[in-house]
């Protein structure tokens, strides 16, 4: 694994480790609010319960952090994985006007925050192209 690889691989799981463990007991009305948000971009969420939900969210950052910062799994499968998380987090952003300025693309203060999250999907490509 190259240094280059081993930076991107390592900060981006350590930040999703962090995030999926801070959502392990999230409260029923948190993950109701979490999951309404998600639901914008992703309508099927909504069906699930908001504790499943809650419990779905945390074990896949978890899941996907872990992936990243383990050595022995390949690149390519590690970045599809952030790749599919970081599609559903960027579908949310585009699928909700208000996170957009009038031209659909570039952030509003709003969306400034899940903006960001094209940098997840960047590095996902970065991973898949790795060799």
């Amino acid at each position: 694994m190259s240094v280059s690889t081993a930076i991107l691989r390592g900060v981006t799981g350590a930040y999703l480790l962090q995030a999926g463990y801070g959502k392990r007991n999230l409260p029923t009305e948190a993950a109701a609010g979490l999951q309404q948000f998600a639901a914008t971009g992703i309508p099927q969420l909504q069906k699930m319960s908001p504790d499943t939900f809650g419990k779905f969210i945390a074990a896949s950052e978890l899941g996907i952090g872990t992936a990243l910062l383990t050595p022995f799994v390949p690149n390519r499968v590690a970045g599809l994985a952030l790749g599919a998380f970081s599609a559903g987090l960027l579908s949310m952003y585009f699928r909700n006007e208000a996170m957009t300025q009038a031209d659909g693309i570039r952030p509003s203060e709003a969306g400034t925050a899940l903006s960001k999250d094209a940098f997840l999907a960047a590095i996902a490509g970065a991973l898949v192209a790795a060799k």
